[in-house]
């Protein structure tokens, strides 16, 4: 999977897939609990590289001493929001407000479907930010639900 960054504004941010085929109802499902999943962890806070006790320990993790004061000390890492992933041929794309979270959140992303496209739908690329040419984002650069009414 070769994976691109392109524009990226974190509060207003497009991904895009290419997949070798166009994918199958199933494998849509697949893609869209990938990305549900990875935003309720973001949304809960889980990508906040401020806290990584455990990463910055090292492998010998056995009677570790967790410091709960850092854990309640660490800036508020939350993602806020994110638009339904949509399909057009052999392209999905999906609107996030990555809000406060971490770029640690982008690396497991690229890191999950990496594996995703190991095992159960080849992707070929993925697109981190800006916009495609034959697939344009709304005016205002947000899906729909998120326009102005007049």
């Amino acid at each position: 999977m070769q994976v691109e960054f392109r524009e990226c504004d974190f509060f207003n941010l497009w991904i895009w897939l290419s997949f070798a085929t166009v994918p199958s109802n199933l494998e849509q499902q697949y893609i869209d609990e990938v990305f549900s999943s990875w935003f309720f962890l973001g949304k809960l806070g889980g990508f906040n590289a401020e806290n990584l006790q455990v990463q910055d320990t090292g492998l010998d993790i056995s009677y570790m001493a967790y410091d709960q004061d850092r854990l309640g000390d660490s800036m508020l890492s939350v993602m806020h929001n994110m638009g339904e992933v949509e399909y057009q041929g052999c392209w999905a794309r999906c609107w996030l407000d990555l809000g406060t979270s971490d770029a640690l959140a982008l690396d497991v992303l690229i890191n999950t479907l990496e594996q995703f496209s190991r095992e159960y739908v080849v992707i070929e690329k993925c697109l981190i930010g800006g916009e495609n040419d034959d697939w344009p984002i709304p005016h205002n650069r947000r899906p729909e639900f998120f326009e102005q009414e007049d």
